[in-house]
């Protein structure tokens, strides 16, 4: 356990912010609303905004959705696989008290604290945002850490560094997946594929990004009732 986490987790856990700041970041940790229904929209206005340079930012947008995708295996693959670290809020050797987080989140117990796979997908949706605008992606990437992370490390979900690793991962998977050379192999024959097929191609893009904005949530229970049943 390094200082730099202990330190930061102590701090919050006894940063006492009164009962209706709790609440938000409660919420801010349980809620759709303030996640991917926040930031995919913004992936549907850059596609669907007019002007110069319009193959290119749809290029960039497919890329982006594949880096969300990327980055949600990654996360899982290297929870799998990587030493398993234990929650903050469930690290009785810190003997820290954490504002009580929702029951859904408060069930990830046996889930490996380390990379937070909601930094390494969100901040690569944001780089997507910042590689088309960086206006708009300097506010995703504030938005990002500010209401997405930050209330993930309140309530001890995740230590510092999870979130900064999983936030370094997701945007260099993004960076990479937009990257010319990798990006027009397979983001410019999908735009003409969906320009040739509108129809099953819109119903595809709306099912992935449902997906994204869930975290695959109820496709992750069935997959965990379904392997406990076996």
């Amino acid at each position: 356990m390094i200082t730099f986490d202990t330190t930061i987790e102590t701090y919050l856990a006894h940063l006492n912010l009164g009962p209706l700041p709790s609440l938000a970041m409660r919420a801010l940790t349980d809620m759709y609303t303030f996640r991917g229904l926040v930031l995919i929209p913004i992936l549907w206005w850059i596609w669907f905004k007019p002007g110069e340079r319009q193959e290119w930012r749809r290029e960039v947008v497919i890329a982006t959705v594949v880096s969300g995708l990327l980055a949600l295996a990654a996360g899982r693959l290297l929870a799998d696989f990587l030493p398993f670290r234990v929650r903050p809020v469930y690290a009785t050797e810190l003997h820290l008290q954490f504002a009580k987080g929702s029951l859904r989140d408060a069930m990830l117990s046996n889930w490996s604290s380390f990379p937070s796979d909601h930094a390494m997908l969100w901040m690569a949706v944001a780089t997507g945002v910042f590689i088309v605008s960086r206006i708009t992606g300097v506010l995703v990437f504030l938005y990002t850490a500010i209401f997405i992370c930050l209330p993930r490390a309140y309530l001890g979900f995740h230590y510092p560094t999870d979130l900064l690793a999983g936030a370094a991962i997701g945007i260099a998977i993004t960076y990479l997946m937009t990257w010319a050379p990798i990006r027009t192999r397979f983001a410019r024959p999908s735009l003409r594929w969906m320009e040739r097929y509108p129809g099953p191609s819109s119903m595809l893009a709306f099912i992935l990004c449902f997906e994204l904005v869930t975290q695959f949530d109820e496709l992750r229970r069935i997959a965990s009732v379904a392997s406990k049943a076996l």
